[in-house]
């Protein structure tokens, strides 16, 4: 497998930052060559990136922890005592594997973060992926997040380049929680309307 350029962080994962309490314990699963790690780390947050590319997380580690596992194939790699560890944040954009959705929310410390961004239903029409395993279903991480707050939820088509995507903040209940966050839901339109420059 060879290791693409990094790229810049995703605008939806820039926009939701704020909502990471400082020095957050970040997962990013799939992290590829650790982009977001990279802008996560420079802000003081300590990453741990999961990929199953040996030669993209000898860039990544450089931003944080790394493990060398392929997470669609074998177990999951991030136990402790036979215990899931868990992470005030985890991040996943561009990456789908619907087995995996269990594990991920189960990884959400109390008061933890998802900040998830895939494609979705539609994007067959715009390019790849095209496949309907890779592509979500309309509303699919809003179900998928029921038993979590979702803050905000965006499905629709973005441009340069054109793809359409879901995405989705929802947060794990706290332990001390005592209001929950009000819920948002939209439909895309412009990126450049949604997310700061």
């Amino acid at each position: 497998m060879v290791a693409h350029p990094m790229g810049e962080p995703s605008a939806w994962v820039r926009c939701w930052r704020h909502l990471l309490k400082p020095g957050a314990r970040v997962l990013d699963v799939a992290c590829g060559q650790g982009r977001h790690m990279k802008w996560l780390s420079e802000a003081g947050f300590q990453c741990l990136g999961v990929d199953r590319c040996a030669e993209s997380l000898q860039v990544a580690a450089a931003f944080g922890q790394v493990c060398h596992a392929d997470i669609e194939q074998g177990d999951w790699p991030l136990m402790t005592h036979g215990q899931l560890q868990t992470f005030d944040a985890v991040v996943v954009t561009n990456y789908l594997w619907r087995p995996l959705f269990p594990t991920l929310l189960a990884s959400l410390a109390p008061g933890g973060v998802l900040l998830y961004e895939t494609f979705s239903a539609g994007n067959e029409r715009l390019g790849k992926p095209s496949r309907p395993d890779f592509l979500l279903q309309p509303g699919e991480l809003l179900k998928r997040c029921a038993q979590l707050q979702v803050v905000a939820f965006e499905e629709g088509r973005l441009e340069n380049p054109a793809r359409c995507v879901q995405r989705i903040v929802a947060i794990q209940a706290a332990n001390d929680a005592t209001e929950p966050l009000a819920h948002c839901a939209v439909s895309l339109e412009s990126l450049a309307d949604l997310t700061p420059n």
